[in-house]
């Protein structure tokens, strides 16, 4: 599916499952005697694979007759059911009748030596009701002639799940036609919100070179990642004219678990993806601005929701080595004939760098299993990441363009970032008459360490309550750990009103927090910290509730949205309260400590603070849906979002000052067949967001301070076109970031930027290149990326960003070669741009004159990656 979503009220194309090799059940030879026409009715499960798993009897015909059945079923294959042509699991119903060899001889069918009974459908002389309290589902009819051996392979047709009608007593139409329920397997999509509700398969686009799972979010319009902490550390986004940092503007989630920490003192909201493994990344949900109520907290600039599958089915191996000392390897196993979302995968990573103080190593894996009970669909998945890295940090313009640093060295070899996260979870998917049921438990274990230096020796300069020194440097060592509890859940009624399908959801979230955070100053000389400026440990709650509604008055005319609110609760124990005093006490002052036990005059107090406090934020969200007409629709929403308040600005009683959002938009889509097999989906979104209470990142402080009302006009562009050999995908964001008081430019923010993926591929069908039957297909993939001067502070103006990445790949589904470069043209590019004052003892004399300050993007890089794939098939 495009990057753009459809408008369209039909939900996506589904293909079912039709069989490919039949093998009759033989007539139990204990049961000729009784001479019983015996019906039963199975209910299978077929892999991605076209394998057959998971049978079991829903309506038995006696032990002996089940069995039969059942070894019968276990060796049929199916050409497996599509989603947008790619292949998923699904579920379907097989009756079966069972006719004794004498009746049927005598009718002219299966003769008394042979003893089998067709498995066919039952006529519909012999069929009873559906099975009790089954989910309504499609119905499926099958050309299979029923009670004769060899009659021809049923090709079915089906009506998607989310137009099919509810089953129907009797189930099987007059003529000897059968009915199946076939029931598609997998995650269903929230119906859309409007042209900026981007469902992005990453299809063949994953070919394209991709360094972790944040960089994913290129296929939507407007994302720019950028990263002064290196490789293990998260990456700055900037989305919409929102300068969000490491995740404090854009709620991230994986399979509902939440990837945003909340309590980060380097960032409320932190979001690093790095535990990802890119080849586990099916889709990705992508929604710019609040207007969705399933979206919570952080969920300003939009949201984006990773799934995660493993098409392989087999072990999956990839190697892969290339520039400066980069290294990685990958192990997937997917079992043969189960989902696609039961895997288990680990890779590890190193890196020597491309430059000072760049290498780093990290190690992630995750397993999953996904299983049916009965109508049920449980989920269960564990993770856990480790990494450390190395960091260069930023280097000043004016000692790069003189000489006295290169382009990629650094100040201050002791930055970094080690980091490490393990969570599991489960969730649980059931159907009771017209209600879907879904809940969700989930922990997350969170340690991380981040030192960085922005400033060098600016700050820390002799006060006079402190012991005589000198220069120590600003070196910020932040060690922070989180514990995350939560769940989540939803009930959802469908039902059919107006002619029309109507949808009614009602949901609940709730996550606690525990974290703490401890912030020092380290002295460059020794590595011992100097300074404590922050300790605080927290307990954090997040209780909300929302109600949905998918409301379609007219074939054409669909109303969807809705209201969430939710419960904020702090608890924060500030362990250095106290780290200055106006009036020391002139005969005991307390020299160089950071958390001080003295007030005015040398009265004593604790050096340490308790404050609590609560707010609830209710957030209305709706979008009108128009169309399609020939493939043309329109939307209109309206929201608002909260973003929660970093805990170290918490006050005892005091309502929590959330930032709060409000979203207008307004956009146009077409999907489109341009010819008999290609593909084009595209659209274009205007936008309005103000924001009364921003964040912005303050170099000096290390962290996000906060600032005035802003607000962002714009415009996002996306266009797909796709077909059996090739996929593109273009997208293009134009905004304006402004201060409202001011109406100066929010500094950072890129004012355009314009992303390009795409990928060409052909099987080569050539008899001498074949393997067991499998020919070779070769694929060339690129991604383009061009973003425009960005505002930084003080009226200047950062360069433009350039870069093409390609990647070559030939092989079989067994074994496949790929060569990957970045940056083709080795452009000595800016990733990030800063204007702010420092000192790094570069210069003859220190001054507080803002200078221009950049971090290095990456040079060409090539990596060359083999793929083995054994036991299984895409």
């Amino acid at each position: 599916m495009g990057a753009t979503a459809s408008l369209a009220q039909p939900e996506p194309a589904v293909r079912p499952p039709s069989v490919e090799t039949k093998v009759d059940a033989i007539y139990p030879a204990d049961q000729i005697a009784a001479a019983r026409q015996v019906t039963l009715v199975l209910r299978i499960t077929i892999a991605a694979d076209g394998s057959v798993t998971d049978p079991e009897v829903i309506e038995s015909g006696g032990p002996a007759f089940d069995a039969a059945a059942l070894a019968a079923v276990r060796q049929w294959r199916f050409r497996p059911a599509l989603r947008e042509g790619v292949p998923v699991p699904s579920r379907i119903r097989i009756p079966f009748l069972f006719v004794p060899p004498v009746a049927s001889a005598a009718d002219g069918g299966v003769s008394q030596q042979t003893a089998n009974a067709a498995s066919a459908p039952p006529s519909s002389a012999d069929a009873g009701p559906t099975a009790p309290g089954a989910p309504p589902a499609p119905i499926v009819s099958s050309n299979v002639d029923a009670g004769v051996p060899g009659a021809p392979l049923p090709e079915v047709t089906a009506i998607p799940e989310a137009a099919a009608p509810a089953e129907q007593d009797g189930g099987v139409p007059d003529g000897g036609e059968g009915v199946i329920d076939v029931t598609v397997l997998g995650r269903r999509r929230p119906p859309s919100r409007g042209t900026s509700d981007y469902q992005i398969e990453t299809a063949q686009l994953a070919q394209v070179p991709h360094a972790n799972a944040s960089d994913f979010l290129k296929l939507a319009p407007g994302f720019l990642l950028t990263n002064e902490g290196g490789e293990g550390h998260a990456e700055q986004v900037f989305l919409r004219g929102f300068d969000a940092r490491e995740g404090q503007d854009l709620e991230f989630s994986v399979d509902g678990v939440p990837i945003n920490e909340s309590g980060n003192l380097h960032g409320n909201g932190y979001a690093d993806t790095h535990f990802i493994i890119p080849e586990l990344i099916d889709s990705i949900r992508v929604l710019e601005g609040p207007f969705d109520p399933r979206q919570g907290n952080y969920a300003v600039a939009g949201s984006a929701e990773y799934h995660l599958a493993l098409p392989q089915r087999g072990l999956l191996t990839k190697l892969s080595a290339g520039s400066f000392g980069t290294r990685r390897v990958l192990l997937g196993y997917g079992p043969p004939g189960s989902s696609t979302g039961t895997f288990g995968a680990v890779q590890l990573y190193q890196t020597d760098g491309y430059g000072q103080n760049r290498d780093g190593r990290s190690g992630s894996a995750i397993a999953q299993w996904e299983g049916r009970a009965g109508d049920n669909l449980l989920r269960v998945t564990a993770q856990g990441y480790a990494a450390s890295f190395h960091s260069a940090g930023v280097l000043r313009e004016d000692d790069y363009q003189a000489g006295r640093v290169g382009f990629y060295d650094t100040y201050d070899p002791l930055q970094g970032e080690d980091a490490s996260r393990y969570s599991i979870s489960a969730s649980l998917e059931s159907h009771v008459d017209r209600i879907a049921f879904t809940n969700q438990v989930f922990a997350i274990y969170r340690p991380l360490r981040v030192r960085e230096n922005f400033t060098g020796f600016l700050l820390d300069v002799q006060e006079p309550q402190q012991s005589p020194h000198g220069q120590r440097g600003e070196l910020i060592d932040l060690n922070v750990k989180e514990t995350t509890l939560g769940l989540r859940g939803s009930a959802r009624l469908s039902d059919t009103f107006l002619g029309q399908r109507q949808e009614a959801e009602i949901g609940y979230f709730a996550r606690h927090d525990i974290a703490s955070g401890l912030q020092q100053r380290i002295e460059a000389s020794t590595g011992h910290p100097y300074l404590t400026e922050a300790n605080l440990d927290s307990n954090l709650d997040d209780i909300g509730l929302y109600v949905d509604g998918n409301l379609r008055l007219l074939r054409w005319l669909a109303l969807r949205g809705g209201v969430r609110a939710d419960l904020f609760t702090y608890t924060v124990h500030n362990l250095c309260a106290v780290q200055s005093v106006e009036h020391p006490s002139p005969g005991n002052p307390e020299t160089d400590v950071s958390c001080q036990s003295q007030q005015n005059f040398g009265a004593h107090r604790e050096p340490d603070q308790f404050a609590s406090t609560s707010s609830t934020a209710t957030m209305p969200r709706a979008s009108i849906l128009l169309g399609p007409w020939a493939g043309v629709s329109f939307s209109a929403s309206i929201g608002r979002g909260v973003r929660s308040i970093d805990p170290n600005y918490i006050t005892q009683d005091r309502a929590t000052p959330f930032a709060s959002i409000r979203a207008y938009e307004g956009g146009a889509s077409i999907e489109q067949k341009l010819f008999e097999d290609v593909r084009l989906a595209a659209g274009t979104t205007f936008f309005m967001t103000r924001v009364d209470q921003d964040l912005i990142f303050d170099q000096t402080a290390g962290r996000n301070t906060l600032a005035g009302a802003t607000t962002r006009i714009g415009s996002a562009n996306a266009l797909r076109v796709s077909s059996p050999v090739f996929d593109v995908n273009v997208n293009a964001t134009f905004v304006r970031a402004k201060f409202d008081d001011t109406q100066l430019l929010i500094p950072y923010v890129p004012d355009l930027v314009v992303r390009g993926d795409g990928s060409i591929f052909h099987d080569l069908d050539w008899d001498w290149l074949r393997i067991g039957g499998d020919v070779p297909r070769v694929t060339l993939a690129s991604g383009v990326t061009y973003v425009g001067p960005r505002p930084l502070p003080y009226g200047a103006r950062s360069d433009v960003i350039f870069t093409i990445d390609a990647n070559l790949i030939f092989g079989w589904p067994a074994v496949q070669a790929g060569f990957s470069v970045t940056n083709l043209l080795d452009r000595q590019y800016r990733l990030g741009e800063y204007n702010y004052a420092s000192d790094f003892h570069s210069q003859p004399e220190p001054t507080l004159v803002p200078v221009r300050h950049f971090s290095a993007g990456a040079p060409r890089e090539f990596l060359f990656t083999l793929t083995f794939n054994v036991g299984g098939t895409r």
